[in-house]
């Protein structure tokens, strides 16, 4: 019987395993809401806990390593050198209850106030406004989405000059790399024997300053996206040389970016725009990745209906793509998986989290969840986890059902073809 690790590494080199590799919470969108998280812990019957959140704009849970182990979960995360769900540093963590709603731990209560109609208010962020989350709500957001636009005015830029010289003052400093390189080398450790995603070296690209204005930039102004992609890449590379060759001894996988390039039905940029902007960035810093840890695995999370880019993706040099959302865009699990085989391994898929999970019963969850492993997992290149974030509403029951059904099916010789379509 293969090690959790052992399974991963089988899986992300195209090799067939004992069974199919599972995740929960290895990263940001493979994760439980924290709304839904006590009640998984109650059903599987663990010892009642505060839920740590350490992504408190998606408030998911930070997944315990006693709910890895009794769902049999093979991977754990490590959030640079701040945060690892199988470390419990209970310095880092303080009570907070959103209003009376959720027992939970975070890493900064003073970041919230409560506001008179009881919605949770959280201060701005480098990466948001301020997020507000309403009394009948799960998750925190912001006026059009963070993301308005005035369709009346020239499309905003930033200064690049300016971007240039933050980025080389933000250098990785070699205290900062010991203190990572150690850190992981603890979440490892606590690990046991899961494979380790480490967060801790992102490429930033994606739709800096809003989805339609980066988007009409991307078309009409892509000299102007070139620069900039090349401003952010050199300080990924930079980054890349001075974090990797320390923690490559710890970790196996490597998140290089989150861009979500699809919608519901289609891309978000025609292909050949993403081909130009996105692929020639993403490959020089996955070659410099490769070289310099030549057995790290580096990972994409994109989400919706970018079928018609995965060629590009592959081409960018990423060995795994997240989350797999093959029920957007007319393109079923067996496309995906004949595109893919043998060259881009798919982590997630395993159940549609926007119709089967929350409106299925526990046996369609099942069922959903046998089928996409016999039709992702033949010749490996497969980890099971659903389409995103399991939902507040979601019962635990569905959950474990799910993680149960997955582990069940059989692999290798006994696999059929895949039918899903």
């Amino acid at each position: 019987m293969m090690t959790s690790r052992e399974r991963i590494l089988a899986a992300l080199d195209f090799r067939e395993t004992d069974r199919v590799p599972c995740d929960l919470d290895a990263m940001g969108s493979t994760g439980i809401s924290a709304f839904a998280y006590p009640e998984l812990v109650r059903a599987l019957g663990l010892p009642p806990r505060k839920t740590r959140i350490y992504d408190t704009w998606q408030m998911i849970a930070v997944v315990d390593r006693d709910v890895l182990d009794a769902l049999e979960c093979d991977c754990i995360c490590v959030n640079g050198d701040v945060s690892a769900n199988v470390l419990y540093e209970p310095e880092k963590w303080h009570p907070y209850d959103f209003n009376g709603r959720l027992d939970a731990l975070v890493p900064d209560p003073s970041a919230f106030r409560v506001l008179p109609d009881g919605t949770v208010e959280q201060r701005a962020t480098s990466f948001s406004g301020i997020t507000r989350m309403p009394p009948d709500a799960y998750v925190f957001s912001e006026e059009h989405g963070g993301q308005a636009v005035d369709l009346s005015g020239e499309c905003v830029k930033e200064d690049l000059d300016r971007l240039r010289e933050r980025l080389q003052a933000e250098a990785v400093t070699p205290e900062q790399v010991r203190q990572t390189a150690d850190y992981c080398r603890r979440a490892k450790e606590a690990g046991g024997d899961r494979a380790v995603l480490f967060n801790g070296v992102s490429a930033m690209l994606g739709y800096r300053g809003g989805l339609a204005n980066f988007s009409m930039l991307c078309l009409t102004e892509p000299e102007y996206v070139h620069a900039l992609h090349t401003i952010l890449t050199d300080a990924a590379v930079r980054k890349a040389e001075a974090l990797i060759p320390a923690v490559a001894p710890h970790v196996d996988i490597v998140l290089l970016n989150s861009d979500d390039q699809g919608t519901q039905c289609s891309t978000i940029l025609p292909p050949e725009v993403y081909r130009e902007l996105f692929t020639p960035f993403y490959r020089r810093l996955n070659d410099r990745i490769h070289a310099l840890a030549p057995q790290l695995k580096t990972f994409y999370h994109s989400c919706g209906a970018i079928y018609p880019i995965l060629e590009a993706v592959i081409d960018g040099g990423f060995d795994i793509l997240n989350p797999v959302q093959w029920t957007a865009g007319g393109h079923g699990a067996a496309e995906w998986k004949r595109a893919a085989a043998g060259r881009l391994v798919l982590w997630g898929g395993g159940v549609d989290t926007q119709t089967v999970l929350p409106g299925g019963s526990a046996a369609e969850v099942e069922r959903q969840a046998a089928e996409m492993v016999r039709a992702f997992s033949p010749g490996g290149g497969y980890v099971f986890t659903a389409i995103h974030n399991i939902m507040a509403e979601i019962a635990p029951e569905k959950v474990i059902a799910m993680y149960r059904s997955a582990r069940s099916v059989p692999t290798g010789r006994l696999h059929g073809s895949a039918t899903v379509c």
